[in-house]
């Protein structure tokens, strides 16, 4: 790798003292010489609730990888995100911005409330989270959690529509997406019924999620096909982006479960946001400190350019 184009960003609630000096023993275990620090956001201001510092590393050889799994394990330890990335924003500025739904964008997973409100909640809950560890094949895990729903009232979907708990940040997240021009698309395993929910509400371009089918106002078990999965989110995110006329390194994608997975990969950038450790040990970036409108720092905004 040439000199000079990695970043190394810390998010946290506060960073502290000792924080910033086992950081710097990192950056001179690798070998790299750092940048003057970029203090992004400031809780010591008015108005702002987190810290976060980006900085420029460089040298001869860097192993981006090991670099990644150091900075990973030490940010565990420390209880501060320390994110490692590849300096391509003069090269590709991101233009697309995609993703997951449940436990991403809202702090729910809505297959599992469907099923708490049909009875069956514990038994759906189990295989779910199974299928978020990437325990058992998605699309097998998702027919029998769906078939589990047979007969449910279509009333008990606009209720748990109306109260879905957003996620800590999605609001300004989205606003300033918006607000800076970029294309934005939930890819989601979960429902489009919820999907566009959420699209009327933050303002989505597109969403692409499961169709549940109902007839005479009780949910059938069934979804109509294909399935949206590992695979299909991956594709529906490269199909998208060609037809907008992006490479995929103007990509961004953001998910939380293993089915994710192949859709943080494809992306220019992949991040995964309060995941499961499977996840976050393979995501090439990952957060969990702060709300899910951190991710606006790791494209290098500021506070200070940022609408609230």
């Amino acid at each position: 790798m040439a000199r000079g184009d990695v970043l190394l960003t810390v998010l946290a609630p506060r960073i502290t003292a000792d924080a910033q000096r086992q950081v710097a023993e990192l950056v001179e275990q690798f070998g790299l010489q750092a940048g003057v620090p970029k203090q992004l956001a400031d809780a010591s201001l008015p108005g702002e609730s987190h810290d976060c510092v980006e900085q420029h590393l460089s040298g001869d050889r860097i192993d981006t990888e090991a670099l990644r799994k150091a900075a990973l394990s030490l940010g565990e330890s420390l209880g501060v995100d320390i994110v490692i990335q590849e300096d391509h924003r003069d090269l590709a500025k991101p233009r697309l911005v995609c993703f997951d739904m449940d436990s991403t964008l809202i702090k729910a997973e809505v297959i599992d409330e469907l099923a708490r409100r049909h009875g069956v909640g514990d038994e759906v809950a189990a295989v779910t989270e199974r299928a978020m560890r990437g325990e058992l094949d998605f699309q097998a895990s998702f027919r029998e959690r769906m078939s589990k729903l047979e007969g449910l009232d279509e009333s008990v979907l606009a209720g748990i529509a109306a109260e879905l708990p957003l996620m800590e940040g999605v609001e300004r997240l989205m606003k300033n997406l918006k607000h800076f021009g970029y294309r934005t698309a939930i890819l989601s395993g979960g429902f489009t019924y919820f999907a566009r929910h959420l699209q009327e509400r933050l303002g989505f371009d597109e969403i692409h999620a499961n169709e549940l089918l109902i007839v005479n106002g009780k949910v059938t078990g069934e979804v109509q096909e294909p399935i949206v999965d590992a695979e299909r989110k991956a594709l529906l995110l490269e199909q998208i982006a060609q037809r907008e006329g992006f490479s995929l390194a103007q990509t961004i994608a953001v998910g939380d479960g293993a089915n994710d997975l192949k859709m943080l990969a494809k992306a220019g950038m992949g991040i995964a946001f309060r995941a499961k450790p499977v996840v976050r040990a393979q995501a090439r970036q990952a957060i969990s400190t702060l709300g899910i409108d951190g991710v606006l720092y790791l494209m290098g905004y500021r506070a200070s350019d940022l609408i609230s």
